[in-house]
């Protein structure tokens, strides 16, 4: 076997579920990057929008010079469904964040491939692990490198595992024969994740309006969540799986993983607002070691399960929030008085 083959075996023997390879060189869907970008659709992510960064992402050898080759692994984490109701005020996490943050788990993959790489290619071989950590247009990517296309809710998808999918990106400074990019838009005039969006956040050309999107609302905004929106969030307590959930590529495909890292820790799939309203600074960083979750950040957390109260008008976490009106964070204080409304 070839180098290439040798090297997908071995992720997949290291649990990758699906590998290609790209030429290192301009980044498809580079403009409509920087167009969606200076459209202002980003909201408050300035950090999406820097010169430097927009430069990187047009073409990946101005992040590193050397590269050669694109690796671009994908890692099914679809863990089942949510688990069912009691009679206690919950919220629901999106699947991604139920087991191990995927960071680390899929920079670990990459190491261990790296490794591969330098044992078998006959010669020192370096690269560069990006995973959600730098300017590289992972899905455009992973499209280029044949692992599926990008659907109408901006996901990747592939045509037997839907869009369940983690991905990661690894750099080299070696000539690899690069996979034929993914030749089909299997969405055809499906629209159900369209649809299904409670805020109509999903644009006509396959971005997101970010202000208005669930996962974006809870997870990357750092200031007071807009009032109007407060309602839609409904239970969401961190991201949202709804685009997902109706995609017809998933009801038929997504399979529960088999990666240990991904199966869901106890009570997170929907958490218990009670545990979360009780959460100081330090038993928010104890109960997410090595979680996704921690991208919300305590406060965000905290604010975000306020919201939820006030939706679900949880009258039994009457006492919690009472608390939270008092607190010091005019944020915190202001999201309390609305859900106090709301009961």
């Amino acid at each position: 076997m070839d180098l290439k083959t040798r090297m997908k075996a071995y992720a997949r023997d290291l649990g990758v579920d699906l590998v290609g390879v790209a030429r290192a060189g301009p980044t498809p869907f580079a403009a409509q990057y920087e167009e969606w970008v200076g459209a202002g659709r980003a909201a408050t992510m300035a950090y999406l929008a820097r010169p430097d960064a927009i430069e990187k992402r047009r073409d990946v050898r101005s992040l590193w010079s050397e590269a050669r080759s694109i690796i671009v692994v994908a890692m099914n984490y679809y863990a089942g469904e949510h688990p069912p109701l009691d009679d206690r005020p919950r919220g629901r996490v999106a699947r991604y964040a139920w087991g191990e943050d995927y960071h680390e788990v899929i920079a670990e993959r990459l190491h261990d491939l790296l490794e591969f790489l330098n044992q078998e290619a006959g010669q020192p071989v370096r690269g560069k692990i990006y995973v959600d950590t730098g300017p590289v247009l992972e899905r455009a990517w992973a499209m280029q490198a044949g692992l599926g296309w990008i659907g109408k809710n901006s996901m990747l998808i592939h045509p037997r595992l839907g869009s369940y999918l983690f991905l990661g990106v690894l750099l080299v400074d070696l000539d690899l024969d690069p996979d034929p990019p993914f030749p089909f838009d299997h969405c055809g005039t499906c629209t159900r994740c369209i649809d299904a969006c409670p805020t109509g956040c999903i644009r006509p050309d396959r971005t997101l309006e970010a202000e208005r999107c669930l996962s974006y609302l809870t997870i990357e905004r750092r200031e007071e969540i807009p009032e109007d929106l407060r309602p839609v969030i409904g239970d969401w307590l961190f991201g949202c799986d709804i685009c997902q959930e109706v995609c017809p590529w998933n009801q038929r495909f997504a399979r529960p993983t088999t990666e240990l890292a991904f199966q869901p820790r106890e009570g997170i799939a929907r958490m218990l607002l009670e545990e979360v309203l009780q959460m100081d600074e330090g038993a928010f960083r104890a109960r997410f070691r090595r979680s996704a979750i921690r991208r919300a950040k305590w406060r965000g957390l905290i604010r975000n399960a306020l919201v939820i109260a006030g939706n679900l008008r949880a009258k039994a976490l009457d006492s919690w929030i009472q608390a939270w009106r008092k607190h010091e964070d005019p944020m915190l204080q202001e999201h309390a008085e609305w859900a106090m409304q709301q009961l």
